[in-house]
Parts: structure tokens; sequence; C-alpha cells
């Protein structure tokens, strides 16, 4: 060991490449420079996260790295996605020169190449046979039960090649964070939360916080499997054209009767807001109504209730409902025919059609209503408001007065997302830009350069007694 900081360095946390180099002349045309450059980064990890903001390209990148895996072998690559995303990929590979087959089970399985399914279906197929593999929108990971994120943790275990791709993860969500990571098989979740933080119990809060002095090693373990993009430019990359549009906000305000005293009293638990919503269904579905009954462009009207849902769509002239009772070929059909601009108005819920679809083709929304999940308005709204929109964004929001100041709390909230987005990057740009290969969690093993010797005195094996 030259030096005492070489000791150091022989213990840090490191990868080795598990990946290949690209062909390049497999790469779309149509790429731009920061898609292809990642593209053909993750290429070369074999295994890596790809978190690109709404707009940057995510499909075309995904499919460009599923094509070099394929083509490297000429073997199989299963992209799995939310439901109606798997059509909307089929089609953009179409669209860029690629080929994509859409099967809801194995046996529609032919020759080797890329083939796409949902979630939903992954037990119908023998996934031993694929050597790439695209977890689509893999935020939606953490929101599956315990068991069935590590079935599809377990089933891709022993796939050679694995990418995972989401709009870019919330920066304090780190559990988001170990998910992905033990798909790809990084490092598992428990053993990143051991590494790296510390379980704040104080307060009853039960958080997760960054060790203050493991803060710039964890941005740069991140950096060695994933790349954060919110702009082209985050990398270097000329960003002209990547600008968001406004949101123009409209708060539409259902005035309540007081139960108790003079005036309404807003709800202070999540108890009492569930309660407000649903006394307000009506008035609120017979506003939201009116707003959309009025516009000449198409509109997506987020709720978060059944008897919202149902309500909206008799009241909406032309409304077309998707619902989680509904079959999977009248949802998928619906969603990429409000896509085209074939239905004026559609009904559904965050958490059943706010993943993955691209809407910049339309900019009206209406939120009857806002659940206490900030990430589920934000996915609700990126599908609209994303690089690519030529309009602003009219988001208008439908509450009861008992729910207080709705669109100050949501920006609010996006300002703190904007902050803590921009810190994550501030930390993470050096790294991401330095060159870096691998995937595979490896320890240095420990390498002594000094013969031990035990001391005497352990070595004694006469018996000692005293006398009491």
């Amino acid at each position: 060991m030259s030096s005492y900081q070489d000791f150091i360095e022989s213990k840090e946390l490191k990868t080795i490449p598990v990946g290949f180099e690209p062909n390049d002349a497999l790469w779309p045309a149509d790429m731009f420079h920061h898609q292809q450059s990642v593209a053909a980064w993750a290429c070369r990890k074999g295994r890596a996260g790809v978190f690109f903001d709404t707009g940057l390209g995510k499909t075309i990148t995904q499919l460009a790295w599923a094509q070099q895996v394929q083509a490297k072998d000429n073997g199989y690559v299963l992209i799995l996605t939310p439901l109606a995303v798997a059509k909307q990929t089929e089609r953009e590979a179409v669209k860029f020169g690629m080929v994509a087959m859409f099967v809801e089970n194995g046996d529609a399985i032919g020759d080797p190449g890329i083939y796409i399914t949902n979630y939903e279906k992954l037990h119908h197929f023998d996934t031993s046979i694929f050597a790439g593999v695209v977890l689509d929108e893999s935020s939606i990971l953490k929101g599956m039960m315990g068991k069935v994120r590590q079935q599809i943790t377990d089933a891709f275990g022993a796939t050679p090649y694995r990418l995972s791709c989401t709009a870019t993860p919330s920066p304090n969500d780190f559990m988001e964070l170990g998910t992905q990571s033990e798909f790809l098989g990084i490092m598992s979740q428990t053993e990143m939360l051991a590494m790296f933080f510390i379980h704040d119990t104080g307060g009853g809060t039960g958080d997760w916080r960054l060790k203050h002095h493991g803060k710039a090693k964890f941005w740069k373990w991140l950096s060695t499997w994933c790349v954060f993009l919110r702009s082209p430019a985050d990398m270097g990359f000329d960003a002209d054209g990547y600008d968001l549009p406004p949101v123009d906000y409209y708060q539409h305000t259902i005035e309540t009767q007081a139960t108790d005293g003079l005036f309404v009293e807003p709800a202070q638990s999540l108890q009492e807001r569930n309660t407000a919503r649903r006394e307000t269904v009506e008035q609120r579905c017979q506003r939201a109504a009116d707003i959309v009954n009025g516009m000449d462009a198409p509109c997506v009207v987020w709720c978060n209730l059944n008897a919202e849902s149902e309500l909206l769509t008799k009241l909406i002239d032309g409304a077309v409902e998707v619902k989680g009772s509904d079959k999977d070929q009248h949802k998928s059909e619906s969603l990429l025919a409000f896509a085209d601009g074939k239905i004026k108005c559609l009904v559904s819920k965050p958490k059943i059609a706010g993943f993955g679809m691209n809407w910049q083709s339309t900019y009206n929304c209406v939120f009857v209503g806002l659940s206490d999940s900030w990430e589920s308005y934000y996915q609700a709204i990126r599908r609209q408001w994303r690089f690519g929109q030529k309009h602003a964004v009219q988001c208008h929001i439908v509450s009861a007065d008992v729910e207080g100041l709705v669109v100050e709390n949501i920006r609010r909230k996006d300002a703190q997302h904007e902050e803590l987005s921009s810190a994550m990057m501030t930390h993470m740009k050096a790294f991401m830009q330095a060159e870096v290969f691998g995937s595979k969690a490896e320890k240095t093993d420990y390498l002594p350069s000094v013969d031990m010797h035990i001391p005497e005195w352990l070595t004694c094996t006469k018996a000692h007694t005293t006398n009491a």
C-alpha cells in the first residue's frame, strides 16, 4: 500500500463492468445527443437507471437500449409497462424505425426480438429466456405490495441486462431509489439504508435521512448506476426547445355550511378531509361538468372516488370513463384515443391513467378535488405538462372550502420539489459527467500487508486458579 489514502480508497464500494460496447450503426436517426449518449452509457453499464423528466425521450432511449441488447446475441428483450403505455410504446417503436411487439403471454413470443407487455401479465411469461429487461415507469414498483415487487425483482435476478426507466424520482424519496437499486442488482434497499442513512425516530416521524458525513458518497454512488436529467443542459447538452410552458391554475371553491359555530372550519385531519370530499361529491362534480362542457378543446378530468367518476361521466357531454374494473382493452383503447384527439373528455383516476401516457397534444385538465398525495397530482398533470407541450396548461381545481387553499399548497409543494431537485442536481452533475463503468456491487477484499503475531498470553494453555 503506497499510502494511507490508497488504503482508504481500496475500501470504497466499487463497480465492475457487466455491459458491452454498443453498435453505433443501430442508433435511430431521430435520437438526440443526450438520448444516444445516455443509452450508450447504459449499454456499457449493463444494468442502469435512466431517470428522464417527462418529454426528454425516455421511450426512444429505452427502445434503443433494448435494440442494442437484442442485437448483441440475437436474443429476447422484454419491456414491462403500465397498461396503455404498452401499445403507446409499440407505436413509438414504429415511429422511430424499430420493431417491438406487444404480447399478452409467452405463447405469443416467436423469433428473438423486443417484446412489450404489462406488469399485470408478467406471470404469463417464462422470464428465463430474456437477455434484457426494461422496467418502464419503474417508480410504480414502490406502490406495489412488497410481495409483488419482490416477485418482479426475483423474476429477473439472473437477467444479464436490466434497465430501470422513470421520470425523475422525488429527490427526497430515498425508498424509491432503494427499490430501483435492488431490482438492478446494485445494492439491496436494506443495505443502502444501513450504509447511507439514519432512521430518524425523533418526533415519531420514522423518516430516513442521509448521514451528514456520507452525503457526497451517496450522490457519487448514485451516479455510478443512474442518470437524472431534468433538462439536456444538466449533462452539458443543447437544451434549445426544452422549455416547459406555464401552468395556469384556477381554483373553484364549493362553499359548505358550518356545522359548528358561525364559520366553516378547515378540515384538520385526513379523516375530516375525506369526509368533506364525500359530502360534496354532487356539488364538485356539477361545477366540474359546467367547466368542461364550456370548453371547445379536449380535457382530462381527474377524480379519486368511484362516485365522482360515475357522476362526472353522466354530467359531461361525450365523456368516456376509465375505471379499475374495466377490461384492459377498453382502458388501453380509451387512453390512446384521448391522445389521438378522438375523445373530447376522459374521466379517470391518477392511479389508473396517471403513469406514462403522452398527452401533450391536449392542455386542459380538471381535478375534482385532490388527494393528500402530491405525487399523485404531479404524475397526473405531467401527462400534459411536459416538454413538447405547445400551450400553457389550463389546470382547474374544484374543491370544497373545508379543504383549504389547495392551489397555494400545490405551488408550495412544487417550489419545494424544484428546490430539492436543484440541490440533487448540484450534487450529482459532476459525478454524472464523469466516466463511470459497470453496475455490479463489489467490495475490495482485505489485503493484509503485515504478518499478524498472536500475543503470548493468548496462546498460553496453562490453567490459572485463585484461592477464595
